[in-house]
Parts: structure tokens; C-alpha cells; sequence
């Protein structure tokens, strides 16, 4: 006779063990982290540390869903939903908690955000940034610049002019070539042109506006401070400066580094870096105020919020969606 335990077993084989391509990305970490995806549900009984004006000491971790074939992304949308990719497509999460698949093939899809007009954006690891959603609008914005094809654009933010600030980095361990364009962050005007906005950056990663759209932040993977630039009307970054110092937990071969992947920001300007020592937290002088660790043991790769009343702070990574009420709210309108 078929014990329960034996099919809950099954199951969990079935539906969480990751195809080969699954399998290079979870080692790859999908943005950098060398790890696995998690074979089991994750633990569900996990809760944050006291983070004062952000979290209270004991707020539950939700665990939204797992088993996705990766996951990465997490934009908030008007109507208190998320979106994520995962699956090879768009995912949208409801206030419920309730996932339906939005878009079925992504072309890549990494780091997603929306416009004033209710647009999905995508920055795609196909060397390309599009406008995926609704059906019928599908627009490639970008797909290369001086003539040559992007690296990997990894994630992107939208102001509220229609201009789109998005990052181009190499995966790791990739092989380099010296025709390559540079690791850089890239702005495409609302009438289309595109341009070099900063190439400073070690390996930009994920990115996001201060409330007021006067600071752009910048993670950078292979670096211990998180990045701000002042921007400028025309689109153009000024006055770079290190924002916040990491906890720094990447191992690489010259030393421990942030491996910062996703970003996103609060109503009151806090920043919130997804890293290997979980998401770290900065106050709006870039205080480290923080860590809140994932509740599966592995770094988390997005974040953005959502939810009801736009106080939920989801997290991506590993093909896990989790969630966690906070003292605060997210940006209105913007989702990261």
C-alpha cells in the first residue's frame, strides 16, 4: 500500500526536480549566486528580526509558491497583484495569493516593471528590452547599441516620464570577448533613443528610482557598496557615490563581494537589496539597517512590492515566491 508520505514524495519529485537547463540555471544562481534550486518546500515557519520602521520582530515569512521553473522579477501592479517571471513567461501573483500565468513565453524575461500606460516591460537575457504585455502591444525598445548586440540586460525601472533605466551584465562565468560592449546601465528616452547613462559600475545588477525619481540606485554584484547617481532632466546620471556598504557574503576569486541582485524601494526611500546574506535593508542615507534571510537558505535574486494596501515586500529567487508585511508601503504606482 502507497503510504501519504510516499506520494507527498512523489509529487515533490515530480514537480520541483529541474530539467537540465533548470539545473545550469540553479547553478548558475539564474544572476550570479553559484547555489541550487531548492528541492523541497521551504520552510514555512521562518520570521523576520526586528528592522525598526520596517518589519516587527516575529512578522511571519509567507511562502506564496515554489516549485517554478526559476523566478525572478517581482513588480507590484495597481490592482494590488505582483508579476514575476518564472515558468519561461510572466506569472501574476493576486492580493490572494492565487497564481495564473500572464504572458506564456517571455523571450527570456528577467527584471519586469510597467508604464503610466499599464505596459509590461521586460529586460530579456536574449539581448533585448521589450514591452511584453498586453497581447497585441508586443514592442522590442532596444536590442542594440553603436551596432553591437547587448550583453545580458538583467533588470530595468520605468520613471514616470516613460523613460526606461535598464542594466546590461555578463552571467557569471561567461566568456568575454574584447568586442563586447561594456557592463553599463543604459536609459531609453520616452521618444526612444537610447543611451550610455553609467559604466562605472563593477557588475550593475538590480535597479530602482528614489520615490522622487531624483536618485537612481544601482546594485553592484562584484562590489561592497551599493550605487546612487543623481539624475538629471534629460535622463543623464551625475554625482556617483557609494550609497550603502553590504554585508558582503559572495566568495569570488579576488575576494568577498555583495553578489547584490535585485532592488527595490519604499514610500519612505528605503532600499531593499536582495544579496546572499538575504535582503538587505538601507535607510534613506543609506544606513544599513538590516538583513531579512530567505527562508529556504539560498540567496534571493528580486523583490518588489505588492499586495493589499501595497505593505507586502515579495521576493523572488530559486523558483519560490515569498511575501512579508511591512511597516511601510511601497512607491505608488511603480511596484519596485
Amino acid at each position: 500500500m502507497v503510504t501519504r508520505a510516499l506520494v507527498f514524495t512523489i509529487m515533490c519529485l515530480v514537480c520541483c526536480t529541474p530539467s537540465p537547463a533548470q539545473a545550469r540555471q540553479g547553478r548558475q544562481g539564474g544572476r550570479g549566486a553559484q547555489v541550487q534550486a531548492p528541492p523541497q518546500p521551504p520552510a514555512a515557519d521562518k520570521v523576520t528580526p526586528e528592522i525598526p520602521g520596517v518589519v516587527k520582530a516575529g512578522t511571519k515569512i509567507e511562502i506564496v509558491t515554489f516549485g517554478l521553473r526559476g523566478s525572478d522579477a517581482g513588480v507590484g501592479t495597481p490592482d494590488g497583484s505582483v508579476l514575476v517571471t518564472g515558468n519561461g513567461g510572466v506569472l501574476k501573483v493576486d492580493r490572494d495569493g492565487k497564481v495564473t500565468t500572464l504572458v506564456e513565453n517571455s523571450d527570456q524575461g528577467a527584471g519586469l516593471a510597467f508604464d503610466s500606460k499599464g505596459r509590461v516591460i521586460a529586460a530579456q537575457y536574449s539581448k533585448k528590452v521589450s514591452v511584453i504585455y498586453p497581447k497585441g502591444s508586443e514592442e522590442v525598445l532596444t536590442a542594440s547599441f553603436d551596432g553591437k548586440p547587448y550583453i545580458r540586460p538583467n533588470d530595468l525601472v520605468v520613471d514616470k516620464k516613460g523613460g526606461v533605466y535598464f542594466t546590461d551584465c555578463y552571467q557569471i562565468g561567461a566568456q568575454r570577448s574584447p568586442d563586447d560592449l561594456p557592463q553599463a546601465v543604459y536609459y531609453i528616452t520616452p521618444n526612444k533613443k537610447v543611451i550610455k547613462v553609467a559604466d562605472d559600475v563593477n557588475r550593475p545588477n538590480g535597479i530602482t528610482l528614489s520615490p522622487d525619481e531624483k536618485t537612481l540606485f544601482v546594485n553592484d554584484w562584484d562590489g561592497p557598496s551599493l550605487i546612487a547617481y543623481s539624475v538629471q532632466g534629460d535622463g543623464t546620471l551625475k554625482n556617483r557615490r557609494n550609497f550603502g556598504k553590504y554585508d558582503l557574503k559572495q566568495e569570488t576569486d579576488h575576494g568577498l563581494v555583495s553578489g547584490a541582485d535585485g532592488l527595490c524601494i519604499d514610500g519612505a526611500g528605503r532600499t531593499f537589496a536582495t544579496t546572499p546574506a538575504g535582503v538587505q535593508v538601507f535607510s534613506a542615507k543609506g544606513e544599513h539597517l538590516g538583513n531579512i534571510e530567505a527562508p529556504y537558505g539560498m540567496p534571493p535574486q528580486n523583490c518588489g512590492f505588492g499586495g493589499p494596501g501595497n505593505s507586502y515586500l515579495y521576493v523572488t529567487g530559486r523558483g519560490v515566491v515569498y511575501r512579508i508585511r511591512t511597516l511601510g508601503t511601497g512607491v505608488k504606482n511603480r511596484g519596485k
